[in-house]
């Protein structure tokens, strides 16, 4: 009975004195404010609460990584039970000026780490606050003032974090309308089009049915985006990236291939008697039409078909990444693919509407969709054969003459003597070394002076493959630095090679900068350290160093920008 009495009392007494202790947010309720000085970091202690005085630390941490300590205002301690402690109030303040040293950004992040312990016997772990703040004094007077100086996908992320929820929803919307005008979305064209087209073949097609499967598909797409999009966010791994791989690419071309040859009637796809009459719809006892399989096209095709990385996704990106905050990311990331398929969805309802009646007409419109099909997957395979695809597009453009010849229309003559006489002109460049099919003869058609000059003219660039190497390479240069994210299977990143850096003002203007390349086609462990670094998921992305070695945040470019454009963007800083 002692025993029992003795065992009770010690265990009231246990739970007594652990009640003593308080919850680490009623011990400690830090804060971060600015103002005209400075950045202040203040703590309110609870009771008997006090801090280590050497565990009160300052760091940068964007847009570099850098411990300030030394250099902020951190108040006297006192010694308590052997050690330098610090007791109410506790204010750190930071001088502006000292952060402008290493951050001429106008913005900035910065973080306060401390550890504190109770009189009652009990350390709390080591903890730590953090904030992005400008640097500018201009922010603290007049904060709109500060997007003047932010990057667009910086602004984008703001508009996030300010505005209410419909206007957000709003704005991304009309992103999404003006990315459909995008090369991204333009190969979901004949893909849809291939879908309308086989459906009216096989059960007529009306402005209603047209919509109906547009709509599928693009709420498709979307999903697949928002998913992958709040994915990324999190994790800060993009799905869209990882189905990049040359495997896949060349496994989804296949599956076009597969397709083609459907439609030029070889075979027909789709699904067993027994599945049909589970996932097919039934309408007035007919069977719908594929819904699942629309789905699944419109699912993948934005996965692997069209991975853009623009600045009001990125914004999205970094904004659920900041905050944690899915639910209005994911709505945000929803009604940006919503605005992109716009386009897809006038498609279907003009195709439905004016598509005539079954007939023998379609099965030669279903031999044209398959040849787009097949130029789908040459498009795709460019991703990972990019010198040797020219020949593809010469065979493909070849065979689509001689498939014409059947035809003894006018129209249709003289369409196949063109595509006939581009394709062997196709192949003849191929054989000159030439890898754009829009330019076969460019090797041809120059002199040798003029191929000299042009290959001079050519930007020099030099590849850095991980952090250390690229802050080596800025750290050696004396003139500003570029550093280009690029990939084989970025289509943007094309752009900018083939339009903007080609253009002679861009080159003429990049001449003063070093230029590096961090090519992140296979997506390697470095390859996301260094996207990671810089806060991206994915190329093209631009990143901007003054010759000081200072990065130039407000000059940092997602996406493509033609040659005004980017020119605009770099003239403000340097």
């Amino acid at each position: 009975m002692r025993k029992i009495l003795f065992l009770l009392v010690t265990v009231i007494y246990a739970w007594s004195f652990q009640n003593d202790f308080l919850e680490p947010d009623e011990a400690f309720k830090p804060t971060i404010t600015q103002t005209k000085e400075a950045i202040v970091f203040d703590i309110l202690l609870g009771k008997d609460i006090y801090l280590y005085h050497d565990k009160l630390k300052v760091k940068l941490t964007q847009p570099i990584q850098k411990e300030i300590t030394v250099q902020a205002v951190i108040p006297q301690s006192v010694t308590y039970d052997g050690f330098d402690v610090v007791f109410n109030p506790v204010q750190i303040n930071v001088p502006l000026s000292v952060i402008e040293q290493y951050a001429n950004t106008n913005q900035f992040e910065i973080e306060f780490f401390y550890q504190g312990c109770s009189k009652a016997g009990l350390c709390y772990a080591p903890m730590s606050l953090k904030k992005v703040f400008g640097t500018s004094s201009d922010t603290v007077k007049n904060p709109k003032s500060a997007s003047q100086n932010l990057n667009e996908t910086d602004i984008i992320t703001n508009t996030l974090k300010d505005e209410n929820f419909i206007i957000v929803l709003l704005t991304f919307f009309g992103f999404g309308v003006l990315l459909s005008l995008t090369p991204c979305v333009f190969p979901m064209i004949p893909i849809l089009s291939s879908i309308i087209v086989a459906e009216g073949n096989k059960n007529g097609m009306s402005a209603k049915k047209g919509f109906l499967l547009s709509l599928v598909y693009v709420l498709a797409m979307s999903l697949a985006y928002t998913i992958a999009g709040v994915l990324a966010g999190l994790f800060g791994s993009n799905l869209q990236v990882l189905l990049q791989n040359p495997y896949v690419l060349v496994v989804f071309a296949l599956i076009f291939v597969a397709l083609a040859f459907s439609m030029f009637g070889f075979y027909r796809i789709e699904p067993p008697k027994w599945l049909q009459t589970r996932i097919y719809k039934t309408t007035d006892g007919q069977k719908g039409h594929g819904v699942v399989g629309i789905a699944v096209m419109g699912f993948l095709s934005a996965l692997i078909v069209g991975p853009c990385v623009a600045p009001p996704l990125a914004g999205a990106l970094v904004y659920i990444g900041q905050t944690g905050d899915a639910l209005l990311g994911a709505a945000a990331l929803f009604v940006l693919s919503l605005g992109m398929g716009m386009p897809l969805l006038a498609l279907g309802v003009g195709a439905g509407k004016y598509m005539p009646k079954p007939g023998k007409w379609m099965d030669t419109v279903s031999k044209l969709f398959g040849i787009l099909m097949l130029a789908i997957a040459v498009w795709m395979l460019d991703r990972v054969f990019s010198e040797y695809v020219i020949y593809l597009w010469a065979a493909l453009l070849i065979g689509t003459g001689y498939y014409l010849l059947q035809y003894r229309h006018f129209l249709a003559r003289t369409l196949m003597t063109m595509i006939l006489i581009y394709g062997v002109l196709t192949f003849i460049g191929a054989i000159s070394g030439a890898t754009n099919v829009l330019k076969p003869l460019e090797k041809l058609t120059l002199s040798t002076n003029a191929l000299q000059q042009a290959t001079t003219q050519e930007l020099q660039w030099n590849y850095v493959k991980n952090i250390a190497q690229l802050e080596q390479a800025i750290a050696n240069s004396n003139k500003p630095v570029m550093l280009d994210f690029w990939a084989q299977w970025c289509v943007a990143c094309k752009e900018f090679e083939e339009i903007t850096f080609k253009d002679e003002r861009v080159i003429e203007k990049l001449k003063k900068f070093t230029l590096l390349k961090a090519d992140v086609t296979a997506n390697s462990v470095e390859d996301k350290q260094l996207q990671q670094r810089f806060k991206l998921f994915g190329p093209p992305a631009l990143i901007f160093w003054n010759k000081n070695g200072q990065e130039i945040n407000e000059s940092k470019i997602i996406g493509y920008k033609n040659p005004e454009d980017f020119l605009t963007i770099i003239n403000k800083s340097f």
